[in-house]
């Protein structure tokens, strides 16, 4: 009975009191009684312990769980169940925050190799196409993970290049670079810089211009950029003027 009461009474602003007492099957008088009885102890102590509880939680800045408030509650010497202040924090609508879900997209490398870092912190560019940067993040979607590897131009700031995928293997990578060197004109020299690591295969290339070729190659599937062997020559087409990538502490390069 005292549900219904509790109810109505905090239904009173809406509807009149007396088709309430018609609706829920109650009498005026039973409700009365209900409203003016002092609060007994139980009740009392419970009001006490949600100030409590919403006390923690607030000092906590939303981060405590029920547990974890119990544990506060009882360091401060206030003893009660972890159920009941669960109970209390669902009445208070009080939801600890969640951390969001993690994924690793830089994988350190086992062997790395001793290349030198060509940027020096210094991310801007006279022009297009001299200076790029880029790094590959995880997007948490009803399917899955997405994994986003993006290019950036130094100089103008924009994504000339991106790619998209299940996974932050080579082809991802491939793809966003191949992407940029449509996007815009890659000067001799050209450096590509990102972090240092062995997701992407990335240190199978190095920042000398005799040991690994990135080239455009204009096949029946059209253009596109792919890796080549030593040397710089060409294999009849356009191709992006020799480049390579490399890594150092924290930071990849690619030269042309």
């Amino acid at each position: 009975m005292s549900a219904k009461y509790e109810f109505i009474d905090s239904e009173k602003a809406n509807y009149p009191l007396v088709r309430m007492f018609v609706w829920m099957s109650v009498s005026g008088s039973g409700f009365y009684e209900w409203r003016d009885r002092p609060a007994s102890v139980t009740a009392t102590r419970r009001a006490w312990l949600a100030t409590q509880v919403k006390i923690e939680f607030e000092e906590s800045d939303g981060t405590y769980g029920y547990r974890r408030v119990h544990s506060a509650l009882a360091r401060r010497g206030v003893h009660t169940g972890p159920e009941l202040v669960r109970s209390l924090m669902r009445q208070l609508d009080l939801v600890a925050c969640q951390p969001r879900p993690w994924r690793t997209t830089t994988a350190a490398d086992a062997d790395p190799a001793a290349i030198p870092d060509l940027v020096r912190r210094d991310f801007t560019a006279p022009a297009p196409g001299v200076k790029l940067v880029g790094d590959i993040t995880y997007i948490h979607t009803w399917e899955g993970w997405l994994y986003l590897a993006t290019v950036i131009d130094c100089h103008t700031k924009a994504v000339v290049g991106w790619s998209m995928a299940d996974h932050f293997r080579t082809p991802l990578i491939d793809a966003a670079i191949t992407m940029a060197a449509g996007n815009i004109d890659l000067e001799p020299g050209c450096i590509f810089h990102s972090d240092r690591g062995g997701n992407g295969e990335f240190n199978w290339s190095s920042q000398h211009l005799d040991l690994e070729v990135w080239e455009w190659d204009d096949g029946r599937v059209g253009p596109r950029l792919r890796r080549g062997g030593r040397g710089c020559g060409h294999q009849g087409g356009r191709r992006w003027r020799c480049g390579s990538s490399a890594s150092g502490s924290g930071r990849r390069s690619v030269v042309g």
